[in-house]
């Protein structure tokens, strides 16, 4: 398949514009394709050759302006339009497209619950030409009208109101002007709960398997919706621009979320069938504001070609996580954004695959390259770049700047240089010349604290509480960016002997940095500890001085604000990662504090990276049984201190990460066998799901278990559990049949693929996994390039041989990319994984001298 390179989008651009898609689809010719039939009304500017895009399983017939064409000059996806003259132009054509099983254009699902089947667009980033012929760049908007023939029974959705006309048939409601990209279907008999808010209907759709738990979460789910909705009516001036909003939790979905105007798809994990925590419930509400931000950040006002992607994700992350702690009871969301979102876009930042917020539109030639620009940077890294110009502008000056951009650009394209004008008309400062140095650079700047006595010839500050005490605080800098931070201080506070020493706020001051290169002196004795970046309004690194790092040690759990806490793990995980602590010190660090640990996104986070990163990747051999006692410890603690029911979300996390954490099967097969964790809670269908992975691990279970589960729990989660135990038995011939499944059978769904991935690599099974470590690489590049890129990326991720850290296994890795047939999204996946590889094994080998 070609893809697309901003050259030909720009050269056509030039020569057409797009009115008008009218599409008719055959949602009932059978499980493999489905027919397309497509009119096309462009006007070509000037005389010219061009080309319409179309990846059919059959493309029986095409025509321009009624004479017929010859289908057989298909030339891969791209059909050639040689010779076109000026004016209006009508292109027809006919195919029967495939259904995907990857979660790629015109997915097709069929439930194992109940047999019922479903089918969702996915059409992202150049995947419409699956479903139907296209002109596909974002820059030649169209107004889009379907007419869809599914089954009798079934309910269609798109971006627009859809009217049933009878036998099967479907209308859905043009569009107004959207992107190809944008336009999205949803058929199936779905299990659907409507309302109306502000004069338009709204809906949130399901499995019919799934229908009791979005019953059971409905009004959470309507009430976040309709408070974002009515929050952004607050903060932009262009009112809602479509005339519905559907939400459909669809199956085996590959992102979390999908913008579609009017019709977002969300994965369907997200209807919890299980229990979860308050930070999953507000981790699901982040990403209905966050998608319904893109209505006007990506759908109203889209970007002209993939460089600015930028322009859509960072600005839906910075506004679902601030609309979200506005508008709802989820208050707390930037601690979450701290410890999980950040630390996405810190890693991304320190690989070489790194690249600027805003890359050189030269840096993006094609949608394979821009399709690699969907990461940490984009989103985490554009969202605290946003984060720190709201800092440095003020909110009133942002929000008058990008209403003025909606103005200019509603129903359009836009770039970089649109956005940094509109933002600069609304205020004096300089903004171009913020962007160049925010996201125009790549990297971290590391802000390091040094504390003291002010130099005899240094001004004193003003005496405090009588006492003529005074302190400096001077802040370097390795980086070029500025930045705009508040610094903490904090004193100790009485204390009790049942826990770590509390701190109290003594002050928080603002500074510039760099500065004028003369310190902060401030008024008092030095404080306990000293916080730079204390309010996460920046991104940087963060290090401490030395009597503020022992007093984090000693003190951290104690700090009153649990933002606060977060800048300070980050900064423990930072140094780890950077080899500047000592594993097993974190590891001690967490067990000394998370035991008297509030927020639960906090808890979550640190349990995840002791255990991923901390223990499975960066410990030595020799000191593996200490840190895993100390995990399961740490745990078992916490499961202690919340017998008393009143922290559930706190013992379900300790539950979870002691299961995945034990060494020993005993506890778990008892809870296995008696339904229910000691003291609660009640197993359902995920932890014990959880429990017999970990069995199977431990070599403690064996296919007659798993069978018996499956046949208990036959949903499509079921299936992946089964098949994530099934990998994950230790024995010569599970690992042979998951590695066929894997990469010889090529009929695994991209849900059952990323199970069995999953289950496969396991710490501990070095003797039954060894051998596969150098199979992966040529294994993985034959299985991208015939399965494309939704599963290279899950290849990448999820099969890659995380947990083999030596430098036999980094060596292999790096030979295999001097491979000329990887594609770019493995060849991506792989220079990240093995960069990590790299960063593990140097922080074992600092461990060791």
């Amino acid at each position: 398949m070609s893809v697309l390179t901003r050259d030909e989008a720009q050269t056509r651009a030039q020569i057409l514009d797009v009115e008008r898609y009218t599409i008719a689809l055959d949602l009932t010719t059978g499980e493999e394709t489905f027919d397309s039939a497509t009119a096309i009304r462009f006007t070509a500017r000037t005389a010219g050759d061009t080309f319409v895009e179309v990846q059919p399983a059959t493309l029986r017939s095409i025509s321009l302006d009624g004479q017929p064409l010859d289908p057989a000059l298909l030339d891969g996806n791209r059909y050639p339009l040689p010779g076109l003259t000026a004016g209006p132009h009508e292109l027809r054509v006919d195919a029967a497209m495939h259904y995907s099983r990857t979660g790629e254009g015109m997915h097709r699902f069929t439930d194992p619950t109940d047999g019922e089947t479903y089918l969702y667009t996915q059409l992202f980033m150049d995947d419409i030409q699956r479903v139907f012929a296209a002109f596909d760049q974002p820059d030649l908007k169209s107004v889009f009208a379907i007419d869809v023939t599914a089954p009798e029974g079934w309910t269609v959705l798109g971006n627009g109101v859809a009217e049933h006309t009878g036998q099967g048939r479907w209308t859905i409601a043009p569009t107004p002007l959207i992107s190809t990209y944008l336009v999205a279907i949803a058929a199936g008999p779905w299990h659907s709960i409507t309302t109306e808010h502000a004069g338009l209907p709204f809906g949130i759709h399901c499995r019919r398997s799934l229908a009791p738990y979005l019953d059971a979460d409905a009004d959470e789910i309507l009430d976040t919706t309709r408070a974002c909705y009515d929050r952004y009516h607050e903060k932009f001036d262009e009112p809602y621009p479509f005339d519905s909003y559907d939400q459909a939790f669809v199956p085996e979905f590959n992102a979390g979320a999908m913008e579609n105007p009017g019709l977002v798809t969300f994965r369907d994990e997200f209807v919890y069938r299980s229990a979860v925590t308050d930070t999953e419930r507000q981790t699901r509400a982040m990403v209905i504001a966050h998608e319904m931000a893109h209505m006007w950040f990506g759908d109203l006002v889209t970007l002209a070609w993939w460089d600015d992607i930028w322009l859509n994700e960072s600005f839906a992350e910075y506004m679902g996580y601030q609309t979200l702690t506005e508008a709802t009871r989820f208050t707390d969301t930037w601690v979450d954004f701290g410890v999980a979102r950040k630390g996405w876009g810190y890693d991304a930042d320190q690989r070489p695959s790194t690249h600027p917020v805003a890359p050189d539109p030269d840096a993006v030639p094609d949608t394979a390259s821009a399709l690699l620009n969907f990461d940490g940077i984009s989103y985490a890294k554009g969202a605290s770049a946003l984060r720190q110009l709201v800092a440095w502008l003020g909110e009133k000056d942002f929000l008058a700047g990008i209403n003025a951009h909606f103005a200019r650009h509603k129903f359009a394209n836009a770039t970089l240089a649109d956005f940094i004008d509109n933002l600069a008309s609304a205020t004096d400062r300089d903004v171009h010349a913020w962007a160049g140095q925010w996201l125009r650079t790549t990297g971290i700047d590391t802000l390091t604290a040094e504390t003291g006595t002010p130099a005899p010839t240094e001004p004193s500050g003003p005496p405090a509480n009588g006492n003529g005490q005074s302190w400096a605080l001077t802040v370097t800098r390795d980086g070029s960016r500025p930045h705009r931070i508040t610094v903490g201080a904090y004193d100790h506070a009485l204390g009790t002997q049942a826990r770590p020493g509390r701190l109290a706020l003594r002050d928080r001051f603002e500074i510039d940095v760099p500065g004028d290169g003369t310190p902060t002196i401030r008024p008092g004795r030095r404080p306990a500890l000293v916080v730079l970046n204390d309010g996460d309004l920046t991104y940087a690194k963060i290090r401490l001085d030395t009597a503020s790092w022992d007093t984090v040690l000693t003190s951290l759990s104690g700090i009153p604000d649990a933002l606060t806490r977060a800048v300070l793990w980050n900064t423990a995980r930072d140094m780890v990662r950077d080899g500047d602590l000592a594993p097993a010190t974190y590891l001690a660090t967490a067990r000394t504090h998370l035991p008297y640990e509030t927020d639960l996104a906090l808890v979550q986070g640190v349990l995840s990276f002791a255990a991923g990163q901390v223990v499975d990747r960066c410990t030595i051999p020799e000191d593996l049984p200490a840190a895993r006692a100390t995990l399961t410890d740490l745990c078992r603690d916490l499961i202690r201190r919340t017998e008393d029911g009143s922290q559930p979300g706190l013992r379900l996390i300790a539950v979870r990460h002691f299961i995945d954490a034990a060494t020993q099967p005993d506890t778990l097969r008892s809870w296995l066998d008696e339904g229910t964790v000691h003291g609660g809670p009640e197993l359902d269908p995920e932890l014990r799901w959880r429990i017999l992975t970990r069995l199977a691990v431990l070599g403690a279970t064996d296919e007659a278990a798993i069978a018996t589960e499956l046949a208990a729990d036959p949903s499509a989660t079921g299936r992946e559990g089964a098949a994530r135990c099934r990998a994950a038995l230790p024995t010569p011939e599970a690992k042979a049949a998951a590695w066929d499944a894997l990469f010889t059978d090529d009929t695994l769904s991209n849900y059952l693929f990323t199970a069995t991935a999953q289950g496969f690599w396991q710490p501990g099974q070095e003797d039954v996994t060894g051998d596969y470590v150098s199979r992966f690489y040529p294994d993985a590049i034959a299985l991208a390039a015939r399965r494309g890129p939704a599963i290279a990326e899950a290849a990448g991720r999820y099969a890659f041989p995380a947990y083999a850290v030596d430098p036999e296994s980094l060596g292999t890795g790096l030979r295999a990319l001097e491979d000329p047939d990887l594609t770019p999204a493995l060849r991506r996946k792989l220079v990240d994984q093995l960069d990590d590889l790299r960063r593990a094994l140097a922080v074992r080998t600092s461990a060791t001298g």
